[in-house]
């Protein structure tokens, strides 16, 4: 259960990725076309060099991009922890990842997401 849709059938996963090619967009999460989500944790780690960590949630409905992590320079082994607060994401909406700044990137991207099944009808 899930404090957005309290009642409803839902479970908590993590997904992850690791960024470990200059400029190419990863994805990270997309919402499953029967379910609402909210994403809880966000998570990005430098394990190479100076990188820029950027993350964004693209909406399926009109592909707007939000920054959700806007260009942040880590140097190895900062990180970037986001938590307390919930984004929900529709069906279809993603959250994707890039490293860039570095043409050796090794950025690991987290997340951790409750999805709430949506019944038909």
């Amino acid at each position: 259960m899930s404090l957005f849709n309290q009642g409803k059938p839902a479970r908590t996963v993590s997904k992850g990725v690791v960024c470990d090619t200059e400029d190419q967009v990863e994805t990270l999460y997309t919402c499953p076309a029967n379910c609402g989500a909210e994403v809880t944790m966000l998570f990005c780690v430098n394990a190479n060099g100076n990188t820029t960590a950027l993350a964004k949630w693209v909406r399926d409905s009109d592909s707007a991009e939000f920054n959700l992590i806007g260009g942040k320079n880590l140097t190895t082994g900062e990180f970037i922890l986001l938590t307390g607060a919930t984004l929900v994401l529709e069906p279809g909406d993603q959250i994707t990842c890039v490293a860039t700044g570095n043409a050796t990137p090794v950025l690991d991207y987290m997340c951790t997401v409750t999805e709430t099944f949506i019944p038909v009808g």
